[in-house]
């Protein structure tokens, strides 16, 4: 292996580098993105079931808030619980372009190796075609061991350049679609909550012909 990257010259510091950051990015958002750490199991019915007993007191809203992404949002519409439904929906999408702010860090850097992978092996391509030309000028076609050298470090660099951006654009497109499906699973909690609030007597019913069915939306970036 150590071969294989000296043959591609100093064109593979960059892409190794990008490597070594592209995994790094990788397990951190596999940890990050747990399921249970997003959306914990249960949290969404325990908070409902604090709306029906009235223990939306400052102690359980400080342990919501800090609980998970999930528990931030139901805290933040449970913080305007006794204004219109409207006013809730416009808090839960303010805290929630937060969220997912914090759920899709380090993705755009995935998404940016991904891209410039194959530049880089290109980059180091060029540079080998370069030194094999030179070394034909030098002292012609009849040393093919100078030539070699030229299309070795060519070959490995662009090889490189692929290994690394195939896997950091796939990766960074399976976070994408996590992310995706776990802020649609935080609208539905705080959707089924804002309807707990309503049959509680917490949330004040919306007035007929306005916008009182009108789901909660989370924010979100659009995929790229």
């Amino acid at each position: 292996m150590l071969e294989i990257l000296m043959a591609g010259s100093w064109a593979m510091l960059p892409i190794v580098l990008c490597s070594a950051v592209a995994l790094a990015i990788i397990l951190e958002r596999f940890w990050s993105l747990r399921r249970k750490a997003v959306v914990p199991p249960g949290l969404g019915e325990e908070v409902r079931e604090w709306a029906r007993q009235r223990k939306l007191d400052p102690e359980h809203m400080n342990a919501l808030r800090t609980n998970s992404p999930l528990g931030e949002l139901l805290a933040a519409a449970l913080s305007v619980r006794n204004r219109p439904r409207a006013i809730i929906k416009e808090r839960v999408e303010d805290t929630g372009r937060h969220v997912v702010h914090r759920l899709e860090r380090y993705l755009n850097t995935l998404g940016t190796i991904a891209l410039i992978g194959p530049l880089l092996g290109l980059l180091g391509t060029v540079f080998g075609m370069i030194r094999m030309f030179f070394a034909v000028m030098v002292s012609g076609v009849g040393d093919p061991l100078k030539m070699a050298g030229g299309i070795g470090e060519a070959l490995v660099c662009t090889a490189a350049g692929l290994v690394v951006a195939i896997p950091a654009y796939v990766f960074h497109r399976y976070f994408r679609g996590r992310v995706t499906d776990l802020v649609v699973e935080m609208e539905r909690q705080v959707y089924l909550l804002t309807d707990e609030l309503t049959a509680t007597g917490e949330l004040p019913a919306a007035p007929s012909g306005a916008a009182a069915g009108t789901p909660v939306r989370v924010a979100r970036a659009a995929a790229s």
